[in-house]
């Protein structure tokens, strides 16, 4: 597990992660996407929006749960994938 000080800066990264938007893992975590998954793996803060972080490709990684939750915000899809031109957060 990483430091506690860029556990802090991921989580703080999907925290900010608006309704109705999204981000990638590697957003949350420049350079190291897989960090950001465990870290979100082990966070158990039940107001955590870890539903708007998807993979690059706009594709889930927990299925039909993180769909119902992203498309009840408004997140457009294209198939099963996120419409990542219109829903991934600008930075």
């Amino acid at each position: 597990m990483p430091d506690a000080e860029r556990v802090d800066a991921i989580l703080a990264r999907v925290r900010a992660t608006p309704p109705g938007f999204v981000r990638t893992y590697g957003d949350v975590s420049p350079g190291a996407p897989r960090v950001a998954g465990a870290v979100l793996h082990g966070c158990d803060d039940p107001e955590l929006p870890w539903h708007r972080i998807v993979r690059a490709d706009g594709s889930l990684a927990k299925g039909a749960r993180q769909r119902r939750r992203l498309w009840r915000e408004g997140v457009p899809f294209r198939g099963d994938r996120v419409d990542m031109r219109v829903a991934r957060l600008p930075d």
